[in-house]
């Protein structure tokens, strides 16, 4: 698949951990460098640390999926786009967030897909106490 595949296949699928794992290439990461300040892993690396990541994130958000796609900018091997979701999480907060991200593409499979997002509203959904358990 190209990038463009990839991503779209990325965002519809992301409830199905094994799925979206099968997507990545053996070396393949999922950066989200801000996720550091609330305590989160920043990189993850291969299929498996992946799928394990994906149902880390469906114990927090059950139901989560993209509600829209827009890719903005793309190549053969890379893309950049947006992406939103709007979900409740298991604790019964809200959760709505617009990813940024770029997607890079190597033999078919996910080499890198390096996402940004709002820390506060993160934070705010998926902390036990919201913003306050930000490290200042």
């Amino acid at each position: 698949m190209n990038a463009r595949r990839l991503l779209l296949a990325y965002t519809a699928n992301i409830s199905d951990p094994n799925f979206i794992s099968s997507l990545f290439a053996e070396d393949g990461a999922i950066e989200l460098p801000y996720l550091e300040s609330i305590g989160l892993p920043t990189r993850t690396v291969g299929p498996e640390a992946i799928r394990e990541f994906i149902i880390g994130l469906l114990q927090v958000i059950p139901d989560l999926g993209f509600d829209t796609v827009d890719i903005m900018i793309e190549t053969e091997d890379q893309v950049f786009g947006e992406w939103s979701v709007e979900r409740t999480t298991a604790a019964g907060r809200l959760f709505s967030q617009t990813y940024a991200g770029r997607l890079v593409a190597e033999n078919g499979k996910i080499k890198l897909l390096r996402e940004s997002l709002d820390l506060v509203r993160a934070a705010r959904a998926m902390l036990p106490n919201g913003v306050a358990d930000i490290p200042a």
